[in-house]
């Protein structure tokens, strides 16, 4: 017998009727508003060629590296998912079989937000009605499969239908854009931008470091020399701005910053793209390119984003055969005060910055975040980021850092996906969450309910918005 699936219009909604009652009514006055996702990294071809979406796994799956390290953590290869390999060797192309082993396995999902976002697309976006489960899987891949093959779920009628404003990729420095000139010379309105991500050639230890450099100076029409690779950096920041960039974005091990004298600076340049490199002359590297990249966003008007703390990759083996970001990305402890210092004491009073911070290790959001946030100018917090991006990951951070930061030293919410379906049910999580939060706020006289009416617009809009200059 099928179990019925249902969107209960109350979910994520306090228990307490009375504080239930005013997220509700918080809530109804957001949950329209115009999408704004000015980080993520959905494919910019999607929206520049219009194509449609091939099959719900190519869809639902085999992008989505939340899926499919569940199904890896309890035994699933990722050559049965149909995981592409590095060298092209083959996995599953079946994608109903694909599917049906996703189907089958579908409770691990329960209780993370995955089970929330896929639920919320089965029921919303394709109009599902019954729980997805071994006997419910060819259901599911006929109706998903059906309506793919319709105009209205191309991705520019996507991006239409969930009301989208706009929405930011990410690319790398070495990318040359073409398929966000085709975006603006197809004559769509949608507003797709790209965000810099200089991580390929700010990173030593990336194993294609020396390579990358020499090709970013040889597209720019610089040479190998630290004064070449800084204004490789210039020409290209302009090529994204022009290609409608307004942010970049670093992915840095951790958020050390460091100044170097021009004279220190050069020689550390000619080392690192000189041989072998240690580790702590790596991080001195990346400290002062950080610094750097504040300085140029100071002069060109981009934000800076920074994500620090994770060890990517940490699965060896899997990014030997499968390549990066294949889930085993781990969280690692985080450190901002010492960390910030020297790029603060430049940069961190001048208005013309927006640094935006993220961090994976919620120990500091209280400790360090908050406080930084809520003194320089240059500060802003970045939501809870991957696997935080949670109702409860999302309480915490409210609750943490609204005391000492205040709401509008955030940026609002981020959904930071590969995964376009899951733009919409993401956003629907996080409206829903600060509803709830406000609701309490309101329910113990901390905040009167026309504040929080206004709160509630602007995490879900206006700041990031603002922050993004979007």
């Amino acid at each position: 017998m099928t179990k019925t699936l249902r969107l209960h219009p109350d979910r994520l909604f306090p228990s307490d009727p009375a504080m239930r009652d005013i997220a509700r009514r918080l809530y109804a006055s957001v949950k329209d508003l115009p999408i704004i996702s000015p980080h993520g990294h959905t494919d910019p071809r999607w929206f520049a060629y219009d194509q449609p979406f091939a099959n719900p796994a190519e869809l639902l799956i085999i992008p989505d590296h939340y899926v499919f390290r569940m199904l890896y953590s309890q035994g699933v290869p990722l050559e049965d998912l149909g995981v592409p390999t590095i060298d092209g060797s083959p996995t599953a192309s079946d994608p109903r079989a694909i599917w049906r082993r996703f189907a089958e396995r579908y409770p691990l999902f329960r209780g993370t937000p995955s089970r929330l976002w896929l639920d919320w697309v089965f029921a919303e976006a394709f109009g599902i009605d019954v729980r997805l489960e071994a006997a419910t899987a060819d259901h599911y891949y006929d109706v998903i499969d059906a309506a793919l093959a319709t105009d209205a779920f191309r991705p520019r009628a996507l991006f239409e239908r969930y009301n989208i404003e706009v929405i930011a990729t990410t690319e790398g420095p070495l990318d040359p854009l073409d398929h966000h000139r085709a975006i603006r010379e197809s004559g769509w309105r949608g507003k797709v931008v790209t965000a810099y991500r200089p991580d390929p050639v700010l990173d030593p230890d990336d194993p294609k470091f020396n390579d990358n450099v020499r090709r970013f100076c040889a597209m720019t029409g610089e040479d190998v020399s630290y004064a070449g690779y800084l204004r490789a950096h210039e020409k290209r920041r302009a090529d994204f701005r022009a290609a409608g960039a307004t942010s970049t974005d670093h992915g840095h091990p951790s958020a050390f910053t460091v100044h170097l004298s021009a004279q220190d600076a050069e020689a550390l340049f000619a080392k690192v793209t000189g041989g072998p490199v240690s580790a702590r002359e790596a991080e001195l590297f990346r400290g002062h390119m950080l610094v750097q990249m504040a300085r140029m966003s100071i002069e060109d008007g981009m934000v800076m984003q920074l994500h620090p703390g994770v060890h990517r990759n940490h699965n060896d083996a899997v990014r030997a055969r499968f390549g990066r970001d294949k889930g085993a990305d781990i969280p690692t402890a985080g450190e901002f005060v010492a960390a910030l210092k020297p790029l603060l004491d430049l940069y961190g009073n001048d208005p013309r910055l927006t640094l935006i911070l993220f961090t994976l290790d919620e120990d500091v959001y209280s400790r360090e975040l908050a406080p930084l946030a809520g003194h320089y100018p240059a500060l802003r917090l970045g939501p809870p980021w991957w696997f935080h991006d949670s109702p409860e990951g999302m309480r915490r951070f409210r609750e943490r850092m609204t005391e000492t930061a205040g709401f509008y030293n955030s940026v609002g919410f981020n959904d930071d996906t590969r995964a376009f379906l899951s733009i919409p049910a993401r956003h629907d999580v996080a409206r829903r969450m600060d509803c709830g939060w406000l609701a309490q706020l309101v329910a113990e006289h901390r905040l009167e309910e026309d504040e929080a009416f206004e709160v509630a617009h602007a995490l879900a809009y206006d700041l990031a918005k603002k922050a993004y200059k979007l």
